[in-house]
């Protein structure tokens, strides 16, 4: 082990799947045993067969797919529009000195703050939970993707201008290609956000989702079902973390040179 020094693909997979592998026997010596009693925590057994009763029985597999669908929708009205802002902020400074103070001190208000008022405003339909998850990650895109932006090589710009181009020809070749992969990773990042952000809406007022299945799974007192919930939560983000990372490979190959 040195510091910084990359592990090779097999490597990295052997570990990442040893740490599973200890968390659920640590889970399975824990509740097996009686340690910890099965009212507060569900063996891995009973979750597997609270998972499949949920799918199987319950339809469950419409919930997930109504939770995907919020965090997809919400997520990309945000990043639709804040990806070009925090590009414009980063690239003048003068749009950043107009937008900057608001953007900062908005990124800070909790967006479980504004579900009673969201409730009051747009009822506990679709458009209250899209508006969490927009409120809760729009600000947090902006200013991440203006300091992105903000941090473009000088030399990289001057060597623009010396060719010829301008302001426009700046923004569009050289400040998009070069913040554009690190963009990419902001987007990752933030959409991790975005499903914490849609659970907390589904939490109240909602009729369908995981958010409310995990609700009712507590008013019944099974952790079995819960656990299975957080876990299919985990999951999905995962495959979703690996989907990000490829496509960003695969858009822009010369930011893993």
């Amino acid at each position: 082990m040195k510091p910084l020094v990359p592990v090779s693909a097999g490597a990295r997979i052997l570990l990442g799947t040893g740490f599973f592998v200890v968390f659920i026997g640590a889970w399975a010596a824990a509740t097996y045993s009686g340690w910890v009693p099965p009212l507060f925590l569900a063996n891995p057994g009973k979750t597997v067969i609270a998972g499949w009763s949920l799918l199987t029985e319950f339809g469950f597999a419409g919930d997930i797919a109504v939770t995907i669908a919020r965090v997809v929708g919400g997520f990309l009205i945000a990043a639709a529009i804040a990806v070009p802002l925090g590009l414009m902020m980063g690239a003048f400074k003068s749009v950043e000195a107009f937008f900057e103070p608001f953007i900062s001190f908005a990124r800070y208000l909790p967006a479980s703050a504004f579900i009673p008022l969201l409730i009051l405003w747009a009822g506990v339909g679709e458009a209250q939970k899209l508006s969490v998850i927009f409120i809760g990650t729009f600000f947090q895109i902006v200013i991440m993707v203006a300091v992105i932006a903000g941090a473009t090589r000088m030399d990289l710009v001057e060597a623009a201008y010396t060719l010829g181009a301008r302001s426009r020809g700046i923004v569009r070749r050289v400040i998009i290609p070069s913040a554009a992969p690190q963009v990419m990773e902001t987007l990752r990042l933030v959409l991790g956000w975005a499903w914490t952000y849609v659970i907390v809406a589904e939490l109240i007022g909602a009729t369908s989702g995981i958010g409310h299945m995990i609700m009712d799974s507590q008013r019944l007192l099974d952790t079995g079902q819960m656990i299975f919930g957080i876990v299919v939560i985990g999951v999905i983000g995962l495959v979703t973390d690996f989907l990000f990372k490829a496509l960003n490979r695969a858009l822009f190959p010369w930011a893993t040179l």
